[in-house]
């Protein structure tokens, strides 16, 4: 926050408390000329007003609030950079990268501060960490079946997953795969899966517009298309495009199944990652694709991993 919000929030919160505490000061005093408890000489539909004091109740109430106000503001931080006297922190907002936090979050940690962020983290890890910790005795495909484990990995798979993969997993066209439907780039195996999420994946498929040109990339596409029986394929370029497409065969394969080992996608299942068309199609080989699967290892850790990976391999099966 710059200096000029610092000294603006700084004086409209002080303002405040100080003029609260002048109005009530004020309204205490009887500036009326009138006696306390006499009539006023005011009346409205048979009510006549009295000069009476504020209720004693409210009136303490009002100073509490007050003076709690000030207690909260010297205790906590809230005025510009003032920590407050206990040196409380909500969380560690400096931070610039995911292994600053985690360093600085076991520190914390590690030495009682009064970090409540820290504090939340320390008590659920402490509650959930000999769950995971069984959980990861036990193979991915048999986990798989375990409701319990299940339960927990749809809500990890929910908060760090679904932003690509869809809340069913279903996945997206522009490079997020369907976890669904048993078609696996890296494959299905329980290990494979786990691979995945601890290592992450980066997937490059290169741009051909230079090698082919125009009419060379029309080829392949045709040729591409009639692997997966697509009926709108022009025999003549299809011909042409087969014997190019022995450069896209050292990934793909000779049939064009694709390769799990190198990420490679079986281009005769019509299971499509950016679409299906003859213009999608055609925009993958002039520009190429570079897809990322980022790594879990550090933001969930191993233990909560596997039972990612389990939760994962039961959507398929």
């Amino acid at each position: 926050m710059t200096t000029f919000w610092t000294i603006w929030v700084s004086v409209i919160t002080l303002g405040t408390i100080v003029g609260c505490w002048w109005l009530l000061s004020w309204t205490l005093k009887n500036k009326t000329g009138v006696p306390e408890g006499e009539n006023m000489g005011h009346e409205f539909d048979g009510i006549s007003e009295i000069n009476n004091q504020l209720p004693r109740w409210w009136t303490i109430l009002f100073w509490i609030t007050m003076v709690w106000g000030v207690l909260y503001l010297a205790l906590y931080p809230g005025l510009g950079g003032f920590k407050g006297f206990l040196g409380w922190e909500s969380s560690n907002q400096h931070i610039l990268t995911l292994e600053q936090s985690q360093a600085e979050l076991a520190a914390d940690i590690e030495a009682g501060a009064l970090n409540e962020y820290a504090v939340q983290v320390k008590q659920v890890e402490d509650r959930v960490a000999p769950i995971f910790a069984a959980f990861k005795e036990t193979e991915v495909e048999e986990l798989a079946s375990n409701p319990e484990a299940m339960e927990i990995g749809k809500r990890l798979f929910l908060q760090n997953c679904a932003q690509c993969h869809g809340s069913d997993a279903r996945g997206q066209r522009g490079g997020f795969p369907n976890l669904t439907d048993n078609d696996w780039l890296y494959g299905g195996a329980g290990a494979n899966i786990k691979t995945t999420l601890v290592n992450g994946r980066s997937g490059m498929m290169p741009g051909w517009i230079d090698a082919f040109g125009e009419q060379g990339v029309a080829e392949v596409v045709a040729y591409t298309m009639s692997l997966s029986n697509h009926p709108d394929t022009d025999t003549a370029l299809v011909d042409a495009g087969k014997a190019r497409f022995a450069a896209c065969a050292a990934c793909h394969g000779m049939d064009g199944k694709g390769n799990q080992m190198l990420g490679a996608p079986n281009l005769t299942d019509n299971v499509w990652l950016y679409g299906s068309s003859k213009r999608a199609i055609t925009e993958t080989l002039t520009h190429g694709r570079n897809g990322v699967m980022p790594a879990f290892d550090k933001t969930l850790g191993e233990d909560k991993v596997h039972v990612v990976s389990a939760y994962v391999y039961s959507l398929s099966q």
